[in-house]
């Protein structure tokens, strides 16, 4: 083989080899270091169904973010079912609240409260925003986000009495949520890599994951972690349950 070729054999090799790391890195989960985020929680819908709380909790599921509301009127059908009966785990719980952008906030936050009582959750409500439908090709200002997600998160606040969690994507977090809302603790989806430069609560880390104990429409379980100790956990999120 002839230098030339040699090096274009080299050159196109190493750029098939980046190409699919970067696709490895792409369609794969996160991987999550568990000694450093010991504490290990899901997130449901009334997609994964009928579950049963304490086969979770046997699965080291400390906590879990329950489905509620969307927008000014939707109420997830599962959700008082599961706020019930995750109750008489001693699983920690929040709610959570799907955002639109096509409805005022205020009855978005009355929407939410008229579902899910204070002594519901141990952990502050969750305002869920991401791109839905076509937001993501026709994107709305960030005067007219701040314009619906301030009220909400405002009145969510006045009534639980603690800042809500915001939840998101690094797109939608980088356009709405970093300059006007950094002081909200953040829930950040991350499905390929531990998002180590930002400060978040929690942090989403796969959305394939496979648990046993519920059966629904969605074979999957979407995995979380704390950032943060057992100890520390506990110390802030305690509750109505003194121990995990």
């Amino acid at each position: 083989m002839n230098l030339i070729k040699k090096i274009t054999c080299i050159a196109v090799g190493g750029i098939l080899t980046g190409t699919a790391m970067a696709a490895a890195c792409y369609y794969s989960s996160a991987r999550v270091n568990r000694d450093k985020y010991p504490v290990f929680g899901v997130d449901v819908s009334n997609y994964q169904g009928l579950i049963d709380w304490h086969q979770l909790e046997a699965q080291d599921v400390s906590f879990a973010f329950i489905k509620a509301t969307e927008g000014s009127g939707h109420v997830d059908e599962s959700a008082r079912r599961n706020l019930e009966n995750a109750a008489e785990t001693d699983i920690k719980l929040s709610a959570y609240h799907f955002f639109s952008f096509d409805s005022p906030g205020e009855t978005q936050a009355a929407n939410f409260i008229s579902v899910v009582e204070k002594d519901d959750i141990d952990i502050p409500p969750v305002v869920d925003i991401e791109y839905y439908a076509d937001k993501k090709s026709n994107k709305p200002s960030k005067s007219e986000a701040e314009a619906i997600l301030r009220p909400l998160l405002e009145d969510l606040e006045e009534y639980y009495g603690e800042k809500p969690i915001i939840y998101t994507t690094l797109p939608v977090y980088c356009r709405y949520v970093k300059e006007g809302f950094s002081d909200y603790p953040l829930w950040i989806r991350s499905v390929n890599m531990e998002p180590d430069l930002l400060d978040w609560k929690f942090w989403q880390y796969c959305d394939s994951g496979r648990l046993d104990g519920y059966v629904g429409d969605e074979e999957c379980i979407d995995f979380n972690v704390y950032n943060g100790s057992f100890e520390e956990f506990i110390e802030e999120y305690g509750g109505k349950n003194e121990t995990i």
